[in-house]
């Protein structure tokens, strides 16, 4: 994998709508951040844009991140927020020029489905990272981004909860398990084969949390990993009739027949500590002195 060229002083940097809308006023903090850390934040056309919940139309938002993957001048594309929309636009985009020019494509959640059409239309590394409407909840989870993109490197420390402890390393691939399951069977469903897979989810019930890491399995994805890193599973909701597991315990069944370590605890995902992490770029992972160590 290519891993983009790592920011400097001056270099621009696009904020991006692809999903939900965001304001000026709740925006305007991260845009101070970015500056500070001595980049020009360049805003899309459309970043402050309206339509029910989106940022734009479709059209409006594809627009923006065409803008953004192509523009020579910009250094790293940043989107603002997730919620929902980056699935509807996907398929439109044209990623010739960015391979031929790779940049820094940043986000969490709903940005899992650019991170997997990144890697497998293209080579380049992407950056599963904190974003702008989140920057002022946890100091070091956006100074992890910072360092991500600058090329210092993060290292992390979590409790160890693993299942069949061991030690790994491996390419990192992933993102939020709805998203990954949405993309199952389609274009840019990710290859997971001999890779550490990492997952996380917000706000779903754990019957859909058993839903989804069942059809995972049986699409092959769970089958041949190096390993299974588990991030937050937040605010999992359940029916008047208890499923009866929560989540640790749904993933834990569905893989039960495997033999690869299981990290639990992981600090990425749907929390203030969101840590940064370089999607298709080797990873290490080892467990000393009661917890799990994270390398990249």
């Amino acid at each position: 994998m290519v891993i983009p060229p790592y920011l400097k002083k001056g270099d621009k940097v696009a904020l991006v709508a692809p999903a939900r809308k965001m304001s000026a006023a709740e925006l305007e903090p991260a845009i101070q951040t970015i500056g500070q850390w001595g980049f020009e934040p360049v805003l899309a056309p459309n970043v402050y844009g309206s339509y029910n919940q989106f940022s734009g139309t479709d059209e409006e938002r594809c627009a923006d991140m065409q803008w953004a993957l192509d523009n020579p001048d910009i250094k790293a594309v940043i989107a603002i927020r997730g919620g929902y929309g980056c699935l509807r636009i996907v398929d439109a985009l044209n990623l010739v020029s960015f391979t031929r020019h790779p940049k820094w494509v940043v986000g969490y959640s709903d940005i899992t489905a650019f991170h997997s059409a990144i890697h497998t239309k293209t080579n380049v590394c992407t950056l599963h990272a904190t974003m702008p409407v989140n920057f002022d909840k946890h100091e070091k989870a956006t100074k992890s981004l910072y360092n991500a993109l600058t090329g210092q490197g993060n290292t992390y420390h979590f409790a160890d909860e693993t299942l069949r402890p061991a030690n790994s390393d491996g390419v990192l691939v992933g993102g939020n398990l709805s998203l990954l399951y949405a993309m199952i069977g389609t274009p840019t469903d990710i290859d997971t084969n001999g890779k550490i897979l990492f997952i996380e989810d917000l706000d779903e019930y754990l019957y859909h949390i058993d839903r989804m890491m069942l059809t995972l399995k049986r699409a092959g994805k769970l089958a041949n990993l190096k390993a299974l890193v588990v991030g937050s599973f937040t605010e999992m909701k359940d029916n008047t009739i208890a499923f009866g597991k929560n989540a640790r315990e749904i993933i834990c069944d569905a893989v039960k027949e495997y033999t690869y370590p299981v990290y639990f605890n992981f600090p990425a995902g749907h929390q203030d500590a969101n840590k940064a992490m370089v999607f298709g770029a080797e990873c290490t992972l080892e467990i000393t002195g009661g917890e799990v160590v994270f390398y990249q």
